[in-house]
């Protein structure tokens, strides 16, 4: 497994990590995901730790906190082995504190985390969105004595605006707080829009991009071909909704470009598609998930080779889309290609 800093820390993480968000299978969205059991977790667990996967991610908000339990469990013993990756601030009750990044929800949510984590530290702590009712500067400060506590070692970002985290940055930098070294976000041959705003703001500011849904909500497994119906066993039946939409057009030319592809390298669809993003800049990891052996085992196959820089061209090309203002193709002409040079 190949190991990469996590943005501007000394962290090392590997190139893929484990979501969690099958374990548990609670609520309408996560028992679609999964409902991985703690005997199977440890197995998939085994799996991944036997690949070099030391990461796992979970959040609070994931079956109603059974995925931290779950993994806790599944942990136990070998908690040294593992970075475990959690989230929160998005709504876990009905009630006013129930959600948010104010000091008061996150001290009380990092406690109930510990406890059902089964540990005395998370690795990395993620703010799961943005809170824009209470200031940077509340969140940041009880997020530094988090730190300070040793109860949270790095802290991260997951879904914010361009805008949102780079004011976070400014305000940590100004005040001397931890800065977030990941952002934890969703980008995948379907959903290119990461690389208009937030991966050049990672690139200069050293955030590292953990990146979930790598096979863009399920439609980048290799089950959905053109003229043909969504498979029974897909869980889009059921999340489709919740994901980011995609044209149907422009789905079927990127898979047609990833069958192509696969053909030409003898991997599958969603080894391809993984391995497209794992050459991006600022992508310090891919998160995968799994429901069963056979499919942990098949996405660990996305590493360990590369793409070619004319198999790329071929995925970039089938999966373009025009970007929004101020990010238009043409304000990457000319002059103003010299003063902002494109990354990929």
């Amino acid at each position: 497994m190949e190991y990469r800093t996590l943005g501007r820390s000394g962290l090392k993480v590997p190139a893929l990590s484990f979501g969690a968000g099958t374990f548990g299978g609670q609520g309408p969205l996560f028992s679609a995901w999964g409902d991985t059991r703690v005997e199977e977790a440890r197995r998939l667990i085994d799996i991944c730790l036997e690949a070099g996967v030391t990461l796992f991610d979970t959040a609070d908000v994931y079956s109603n906190g059974a995925s931290e339990e779950i993994l806790g469990e599944a942990l136990a013993g070998r908690r040294d082995e593992a970075l475990i990756s959690t989230k929160l601030g998005l709504p876990t009750g009905d009630g006013p504190l129930d959600a948010g990044a104010s000091r008061l929800r996150l001290t009380r949510g990092v406690e109930a985390a510990l406890k059902r984590l089964k540990t005395d530290r998370i690795d990395l702590l993620q703010l799961h969105a943005f809170d824009a009712a209470t200031p940077v500067e509340e969140t940041l400060a009880a997020l530094d004595d988090l730190v300070r506590a040793g109860k949270v070692l790095y802290v991260g970002a997951s879904n914010f605006a361009g805008w949102e985290l780079m004011k976070s940055l400014a305000a940590a930098d100004r005040h001397g707080w931890p800065r977030y070294v990941a952002h934890q976000a969703y980008y995948s041959l379907a959903g290119r829009d990461y690389e208009w705003e937030l991966m050049p703001l990672a690139a200069d500011q050293g955030v590292g991009a953990m990146v979930w849904s790598p096979l863009g909500w399920g439609r980048l497994t290799g089950k959905i071909r053109r003229g043909q119906p969504l498979p029974e066993t897909s869980r889009l039946h059921q999340t489709a909704d919740a994901g980011p939409p995609v044209d149907d057009e422009r789905l079927y030319r990127i898979v047609d470009a990833l069958d192509a592809v696969a053909a030409e390298t003898g991997k599958t669809v969603p080894q391809v598609a993984i391995n497209w993003l794992l050459r991006r800049p600022t992508v310090s990891s891919v998160i995968i998930g799994a429901r069963t052996e056979e499919q942990l085992r098949q996405n660990l196959g996305a590493v360990g080779w590369s793409l070619s820089p004319e198999q790329v061209a071929v995925l970039d090309a089938a999966s373009a889309v025009t970007p929004a203002y101020p990010y238009y193709p043409y304000w990457r002409e000319g002059g103003f290609r010299q003063v902002n040079p494109p990354l990929v």
